[in-house]
């Protein structure tokens, strides 16, 4: 995938060449040189140490998170008279009940604890507009068929009874989907998942920080319908900021990805009367054509701009599966400064406490999620 242009390789430190990764003096204490010390080794233990405390950090935001949550719904229960015991909160207070927690404390806490000695400056790339748009159409078949899988298993998993909490809050279109879920969502989660993380692990190796990136970018939705879509765009995501070191084009992606799905997808579908869909369909299949034909003609119009939005959706993800297949054996990694071997490269990055703990808390909160 070529970009952006020459030079693409960013400007990593440089170490001595060598068999194993090399490092300055002055980055082992005097007594790992000694010959009953294996210098390698001690290596792979920091660097397990580090992904150990990143895995911390995620776990710790979720946790302050969840329980930001909590305090303030209490207090909006406790002010507002029990507002939202029942289900009936808008969508404007759900969104800033879930998005001040995690954005104004979860987050930078997490960062805070993660800490800068594993990060690295590298040098930074525009992306032309012809490549932004051709990378935005390649994310389009990934969200598609994330969406697809995410769906079905959840319905398989749950005997067709889960529904999509995200979903069904989108389909309240108002002002509010446009500043939380496509202002500020994206904004802080290419923030947190693209800049940090990345920046935090990418001297252990390219593919390592972005398939880490989107893991975690996945897990953080703990909502199986999103776990798979959120995962592949955040691995498209992840290389893009990669290749750049700018923010702005991944914020600016997730930001139109949010927008159709968030705000465009549902304002066309209130377009139409689903609800009385159903029942004019049962009445057809009872052989009242005529209940239909009146549905029909009561929603001409919004089944117009249906069609013309799913005919024209469709072909932009056949696009996008074109320029997946044409490109992907395109992308460009390079070697990092501490690239981290095959072999033990997992276990270095996901067999640790932290990452460990992350992992199994994240799924145990989808799962609740899923069957609750």
């Amino acid at each position: 995938m070529m970009f952006p242009q020459q030079p693409q390789q960013p400007q990593y430190p440089q170490y001595p060449q060598g068999p194993a990764p090399q490092y300055p003096q002055s980055q082992f204490p005097q007594q790992l040189q000694q010959p009953n010390r294996n210098p390698f080794f001690e290596w792979l233990q920091r660097a397990k140490r580090d992904f150990s405390r990143i895995g911390a950090s995620l776990c710790l935001m979720v946790i302050i998170w969840y329980a930001g949550v909590f305090l303030l719904k209490g207090v909006v229960r406790a002010v507002a008279g029990g507002v939202g015991a029942g289900g009936d909160m808008p969508n404007w207070m759900t969104f800033l009940i879930s998005d001040v927690p995690l954005y104004l404390i979860a987050m930078p806490v997490a960062v805070v604890l993660m800490g800068k000695s594993t990060v690295i400056e590298t040098r930074k790339f525009n992306m032309k507009p012809g490549m932004f748009f051709k990378l935005l159409f390649m994310c389009l078949p990934m969200m598609w068929v994330g969406s697809m899988v995410g769906s079905m298993l959840s319905l398989a998993l749950s005997d067709g009874e889960a529904t999509n909490r995200v979903a069904d809050l989108a389909m309240q279109t108002n002002i509010w989907n446009v500043v939380f879920l496509v202002i500020l969502g994206p904004i802080f989660e290419e923030w947190m998942f693209r800049k940090q993380l990345i920046d935090h692990t990418r001297k252990y190796g390219e593919k390592t920080a972005i398939l880490l990136s989107g893991l975690a970018f996945g897990l953080f939705h703990m909502n199986l319908f999103q776990f798979f879509y959120a995962f592949l765009l955040g691995v498209m995501f992840g290389y893009i900021y990669m290749r750049t070191s700018k923010l702005r084009y991944s914020t600016a992606m997730h930001m139109i990805i949010n927008f159709n799905g968030g705000v465009l997808a549902p304002w066309i579908l209130t377009r139409v009367d689903l609800d009385q869909l159903d029942k004019v369909s049962q009445a057809a299949e009872n052989g009242n054509v005529a209940a239909m034909e009146q549905w029909a003609s009561q929603n001409a119009t919004g089944l117009a701009i249906m069609l013309v939005y799913f005919l024209l959706y469709g072909a932009v993800i056949l696009v996008g599966f074109v320029l997946l297949i044409r490109n992907f054996r395109k992308a460009e990694f390079y070697t990092a400064p501490e690239e981290l071997p095959r072999g033990v490269r997992a276990k270095t990055v996901y067999g640790n406490v932290g990452m460990v703990t992350f992992i199994v808390l994240t799924v145990l909160l989808t799962a609740i999620g899923l069957f609750l």
